[in-house]
């Protein structure tokens, strides 16, 4: 799998992720990283990563991950995100690196052949340049083979 032209795929297909400044740094089989840039645009009123930029950055990595795990089937499904939550744990000051893993993929894939449908959650965990959490997400996933 080249995720190389996965990732640049996947940052030119969002354009809302590009607005925000939103960098997928890298990709892998169920993995995903995404950089929230430090800019003062997405700040909040006390000067830090505003919450809805945080989001984004957990939704994309948690896509990212979904994307590199499924990748070979994109064609064959339909994805769709479901819910999301978010727990905010310390200030985020600066960048802010977001990374996802989906888990086994193997096992997803066999549901998803034996019951055409699978729902999953992709955990992300948003750190600060120091390495510090600062936020958790979850992100549930349903995804269906197509007609």
């Amino acid at each position: 799998m080249d995720y190389i032209a996965l990732r640049d795929g996947m940052a030119a297909a969002v354009p809302f992720n590009k607005t925000i400044g939103l960098e997928v740094l890298e990709l892998g089989p169920g993995t995903a990283r995404v950089l929230l840039p430090d800019d003062e645009r997405l700040q909040n009123h006390v000067g830090t990563q505003h919450a809805s930029g945080m989001f984004a950055a957990a939704e994309a990595a948690s896509g990212g991950a979904f994307i590199a795990g499924f990748a070979e089937r994109m064609g064959e499904i339909r994805p769709l995100a479901a819910a999301a939550e978010i727990e905010y744990s310390k200030l985020a000051e600066g960048p802010i690196e977001a990374r996802a893993e989906l888990g086994d993929v193997g096992s997803l894939l066999a549901t998803l052949d034996s019951e055409g449908k699978v729902s999953f959650v992709v955990e992300v965990v948003l750190t600060n340049a120091d390495g510090d959490t600062v936020a958790t997400a979850h992100v549930r996933w349903h995804v269906s083979r197509r007609g």
